[in-house]
């Protein structure tokens, strides 16, 4: 073909991943048989490569959690502050429902409801925008699969969920401990 009599390449494909080693050992046998015994060409396999592709995959993961992570504690330390200052403009309405009786259990499940729609909003608001993005990738890119999974879908609401109320506790607690007769004095 290139006015030479021997071959650079032949390229083989195997079934799968687990049957790279097996087409290895066969391409290698069936060369050694047709040359006389002797093994006169190097057999790559491209294992070498997806152990990289794996190693770098690997790493994304770990990157894509470790921002995630560091997301999910800042939206929880806004769910918190907006909760403490929820709170502190709330003092008089607590100390008159505790001086009317409210438990503390009450008023504590009242603000860790409120730090859940709080989530749930926000929650609610970043699906949107990823459905949204996902529209632009399949406007752009026709053929690329990009839908949500249902599991991603509930992962990320129960994620948030959580976040909210974990981050919620601290200000709902505070406002459960309140003394109704110093929130209603004045300042």
């Amino acid at each position: 073909m290139f006015n030479t009599n021997t071959l650079f390449r032949i390229l083989v494909e195997a079934r799968n991943r687990d049957a790279i080693e097996t087409a290895k050992r066969q391409v290698s046998d069936v060369i050694q048989t047709r040359h006389d015994g002797e093994l006169d060409v190097t057999v790559i396999a491209q294992d070498a490569m997806l152990a990289t592709f794996d190693k770098l995959l690997a790493t994304l993961t770990l990157s894509v959690a470790g921002i995630a992570a560091i997301s999910l504690a800042v939206a929880g330390i806004l769910v918190m502050n907006v909760m403490l200052v929820s709170v502190a403009q709330r003092r008089s309405e607590i100390g008159l429902l505790k001086a009317l009786g409210a438990s503390g259990a009450t008023i504590r499940m009242t603000f860790l409801v409120e730090a859940a729609l709080l989530s749930a909003a926000g929650a609610l608001l970043g699906y949107l925008l990823g459905l949204a993005g996902a529209a632009v990738i399949r406007g752009l890119y026709p053929l690329f699969p990009a839908y949500p999974t249902d599991w991603a879908v509930l992962a990320g609401l129960g994620t948030a969920l959580g976040t909210g109320l974990l981050f919620g506790l601290l200000p709902a607690r505070n406002a459960a401990r309140l003394d109704p007769v110093k929130a209603l004095a004045k300042r």
